[in-house]
């Protein structure tokens, strides 16, 4: 099955954004932030960090399934 460039860059940015939440979970695991708060603000500026980029759309693309 194939996806079209919108959904695939949608995967594609989720499972990076998974990663990233995974490695901070490690870090959490690891002692590396005592409070519940400090634990969101690492998940959030993590996430951040990542620099999700803004997806072209096509003017005419034609018959695509999502």
């Amino acid at each position: 099955m194939s996806y079209c460039d919108h959904c695939e860059g949608q995967r594609f940015d989720r499972a990076r954004v998974l990663r990233e939440l995974r490695r901070v979970r490690q870090q959490l695991r690891a002692g590396k932030c005592p409070t519940p708060e400090g634990a969101l603000d690492l998940a959030l500026r993590a996430v951040k960090a990542l620099e999700v980029p803004h997806l072209e759309w096509d003017d005419d693309p034609g018959p695509i399934v999502h």
